[in-house]
């Protein structure tokens, strides 16, 4: 019985060649008799492929447009086909499955779909068949000690090859990427993107990697989860005792008192004020105060002799 191919592929007689192999492409994964069980599935699918193998080849189609099946099937007068329109009998091979593995590729089309000449199986691949993925793509991801203790969320616009509809071509096409900086994240923390690199038909696209690199700060310097802190101070503050005002990172003034003698290897502990514990972001580390003793660069007699005087004790 005789049918339209335009209308078996459901598409129109000004449909381009991409529009064919779209409509092909999708009609022939729906109907293929390993995916669909409907009694009509086999019929369908072979229909599609007598369809698609006419109207992809630009005499047979030729030929169809102006003669009709008749005309494609019984053949026609020699004189007409001189304008290129097909003039020798047309009869379709009648195996769907070879027009389907000739357009997904041969004969291993699609890792996904085919292991060599095993059946369509579209709930996985077959066993010992898998596509590779991409390597990582890494890049940095600078950010401040502020972003890093209080979080923050940073878009970054990434171009990326992507699959056009038809499944054959790609083109390039940005996309923004959201990355939720959470509260103690420390240097080197990777944070990945699955599969947002380039696509291709025959690959897994590569996971997209940030790696975090901490900027370095006017007045404190981290080490772990630590906060230090150096404060330049005399010989006289170091003997006899100061404070000092630390401004910390969620705009509060500290003003620790120093009664202890100050030095060079001395330390002052502030606990619970250094940065979160990315785990736990309720959790603090300490601020540590280190001291740098300014000495004087010379000292006259009379004031070496008060010194001393000063410094004089008893075992």
């Amino acid at each position: 019985m005789a049918f339209d191919y335009y209308e078996t592929l459901e598409i129109n007689r000004n449909a381009t060649d991409a529009d064919i192999k779209r409509a092909y492409r999708r009609l022939a994964l729906k109907f293929h008799p390993s995916n669909n069980r409907e009694p009509e599935s086999s019929d369908r699918f072979c229909e599609i492929g007598e369809a698609y193998e006419v109207l992809s080849d630009p005499r047979k189609k030729a030929t169809y447009d102006k003669f009709g099946e008749e005309g494609l099937k019984g053949g026609i007068p020699p004189e007409f086909g001189r304008s290129g329109a097909w003039s020798s009998k047309y009869a379709y091979h009648g195996d769907p499955h070879k027009t389907f593995k000739l357009f997904f590729g041969g004969d291993n089309p699609f890792a996904d779909f085919f292991t060599n000449e095993a059946p369509l199986q579209f709930g996985g691949l077959q066993p010992g068949v898998s596509k590779t993925q991409d390597p990582p793509i890494e890049r940095e991801l600078h950010l401040s000690l502020d972003d890093l203790f209080h979080g923050s969320t940073k878009k970054i616009k990434i171009s990326r090859r992507v699959m056009n509809e038809d499944g054959y071509t790609s083109s390039i096409k940005d996309k923004i990427l959201t990355i939720d900086v959470k509260p103690g994240w420390k240097e080197g923390t990777r944070i990945i993107f699955s599969k947002e690199g380039d696509q291709g038909p025959n690959s897994i696209p590569a996971d997209i990697v940030f790696i975090v690199r901490q900027k370095s700060h006017l007045q404190f310097v981290r080490q772990d989860n630590d906060l230090i802190y150096k404060v330049q101070v005399s010989l006289e503050m170091a003997l006899t005792g100061f404070s000092v005002d630390v401004e910390t990172l969620d705009g509060r003034l500290l003003t620790i008192p120093i009664n202890e003698i100050v030095h060079p290897s001395y330390k002052k502990l502030v606990t619970g004020e250094g940065m979160p514990v990315s785990q736990d972001p309720s959790q603090r580390g300490n601020l540590i105060i280190t001291f740098d003793i300014q000495f004087p660069e010379k000292l006259s007699v009379e004031k070496k002799q008060l010194i001393k005087e000063a410094l004089a004790f008893k075992c």
